[in-house]
């Protein structure tokens, strides 16, 4: 219960309005109450002693409480609804903003359609007993306490035998609360799983089409949705078993009562008017309790996923500012790797990285080459500290990066990738994603440095064309070009391309090429590529085998030492022009 009393802690900036709302929910309650006592003038006063001035007050007393009811619970529900909206927009964007702040181990460890879920659907039950709680669980307590004064003022002695059963509907509700509890969680698990499937399926349309799986994926999304349809039949029968054994005990104790209460009005110790309305009281109270029994049916539900939210929001981030942690505002001698060890936490006995050390300076030109796996990646990702080492320190200028804010050294680094990540936005604020407080002059010449003005020209739109989900309206050169705009438009001095040309035709290659060469003029540049033509111009090649630097030099020394790097060039070349021969005309290597 702890952990949806939290979630409730969300309310507290929306105390007046609840307030407000809970004023409105006992005079509803009141309503109920009062209403349940005139049937007590109806009977003995208007029915026995046929007063005529009673005949005309309480109908119009009975109208005058409807429109004070019916106003009261307009002005609760709106305030009541109001909160909670607003709560779980503050919870939603809390738990957003936690999921951003994570790091790169987090996200790789948690499917898409996981987190999704959990911002989502996790909320939306939260959202849901929220309305329950504050609309009709305050409500019902107000008008069931209302109703047991009218009970105990009439006699005392029925209430009491009325009042039985409640103990055995309180261990029922407890128990069938319980299961339902276990039910969603194991639910939102399962609707987690459902999500991520369908984040798979529709993203990778293209090779489902390819392969002729579309039926496949439709029974694959079929099976885990009938696991869920299954929890879910499960759950239906715990809460829709409530209501009829409530019914059932209660019918025990209207029995009881009808025949106790029966023969007092008969001896004369109980007027007609008294027994109706005790029983019109304790008829009224049936839908309270019933709605009472619901209400904890939700918050069992909310429970289990406020556990889910919370989970999240605890969790603290595995690369974060040190308590010490100073500003940096620019860069000016070198980054340098410090005897580096890397390993991922999820694998802590598999060494990434091994024993980097490497000093990169100012204006440097370093290209990353190596196989498939050999920790190209995981190297240029410590720099934006993506991840910490494991043992040993990157330096910038000297200073240790977790010693440094993560914003400020991430505002001096760019980073153009083969996998580009464009929004599903226009081509104006994709560019201006590198810099948000730009000028449209200052978007427009960035635009050409990266040779995609004139493409961009050419759209129906313009710079407010909306590229789609993740650029698919554009194609891989085009996406490409707009991301060396945005990283044009950042300016920063140190700059990160991770293989950002080797998934391109020829043509394209060459535009986003000199696009790249404009972009790398006078900053630092961490190069990783499979094509030589991305490193032509680096000052140095640094060769990575298994997590450890092997050789390091020009081009061209590295060609004459024959080494690794010599093999992967020749092997490269073969594949591409299909002569063993090496192209003389690549030996020298500007510097």
């Amino acid at each position: 219960m702890r952990y949806y009393l939290r979630i409730l802690s969300y309310a507290k900036p929306y105390w007046f309005r609840i307030t407000i709302a809970l004023i409105m929910a006992q005079i509803v309650a009141a309503t109920d109450g009062a209403l349940a006592w005139l049937v007590k003038p109806i009977m003995d006063r208007i029915f026995v002693e046929r007063n005529a001035e009673m005949l005309r007050l309480i109908p119009l007393a009975i109208v005058g409480l409807y429109v004070v009811k019916g106003v009261s619970r307009y002005v609760q529900n709106y305030f009541m609804r109001y909160a909670n909206l607003r709560m779980v927009m503050d919870l939603r964007t809390d738990l957003f903003r936690k999921i951003q702040g994570m790091s790169l181990a987090f996200h790789k460890s948690k499917s898409t359609g996981e987190l999704i879920s959990r911002v989502m659907s996790d909320v939306s039950v939260v959202r849901n007993a929220n309305v329950d709680v504050i609309k009709n669980l305050i409500r019902q307590i107000f008008t069931l306490l209302a109703l047991l004064v009218v009970l105990f003022k009439r006699d005392w002695q029925l209430a009491a035998m009325a009042c039985v059963t409640v103990p055995f509907a309180g261990v029922l509700i407890d128990r069938l609360g319980r299961k339902i509890k276990e039910i969603t969680k194991a639910s939102q698990e399962k609707r987690a799983d459902l999500s991520s499937l369908m984040v798979d399926s529709f993203s990778g349309v293209r090779i489902v089409k390819a392969f002729n799986m579309e039926e496949q994926e439709t029974k694959r999304f079929r099976k885990h949705l009938h696991k869920l349809y299954s929890l879910s039949m499960k759950k239906v029968k715990a809460s829709e078993l409530v209501s009829p054994l409530i019914e059932f005990l209660g019918s025990l104790g209207a029995a009881a009562i009808i025949y106790v209460g029966g023969m007092r009005v008969i001896t004369g110790r109980l007027t007609p008017g008294d027994f109706f309305s005790f029983m019109a009281a304790l008829m009224m109270m049936y839908g309270p309790i019933r709605k009472l029994t619901k209400v904890n049916n939700t918050i069992q539900a909310a429970i289990a996923a406020a556990e889910r939210v919370l989970e999240v929001l605890d969790m603290e981030p595995d690369i974060k500012d040190a308590p010490d942690a100073v500003e940096v505002l620019c860069f000016e001698r070198s980054i340098r790797f410090d005897h580096v060890w890397f390993a991922y936490p999820d694998d802590p006995e598999t060494w990434i990285l091994k024993d980097i050390h490497l000093e990169v300076g100012k204006g440097e030109i370093l290209a990353l080459v190596g196989e498939s796996g050999a920790g190209k990646t995981t190297l240029v990702d410590l720099v934006p500290r993506f991840y910490d080492p494991t043992k040993g320190a990157v330096y910038l200028d000297g200073v240790d990066l977790r010693k440094l804010k993560q914003v400020s050294l991430r505002a001096l680094i760019g980073i153009v990738t083969q996998d580009v990540i464009l929004f599903n936005d226009t081509i104006l604020n994709n560019i201006l994603y590198g810099r948000p407080k730009a000028y449209y002059e200052e978007v427009v010449e960035a635009a050409k440095v990266a040779h995609a003005h004139e493409f961009i020209q050419q759209l129906p739109n313009g710079y407010e064309t909306v590229v789609g989900e993740r650029g698919v309206r554009l194609s891989g050169g085009q996406k490409q070009r707009i991301a060396i705009a945005r990283a044009v438009l950042k300016n920063p001095p140190i700059l990160i391309l991770d293989e950002a040309t080797s998934a391109l035709d020829t043509q394209s290659e060459r535009m986003v090429q000199e696009a790249m060469d404009r972009l790398m003029e006078g900053r630092t540049v961490f190069v990783i590529a499979h094509r030589l033509s991305t490193i032509q111009k680096a000052h140095r090649i640094v060769v990575l085998d298994k997590g450890r630097i092997v050789e390091m030099g020009t081009h061209q020394e590295l060609l004459d030492k024959g080494g690794l790097y010599s093999h992967l060039y020749r092997l490269q070349f073969f594949e591409e022009s299909g002569d063993p021969r090496e192209p003389v005309g690549l030996r020298v290597v500007g510097t």
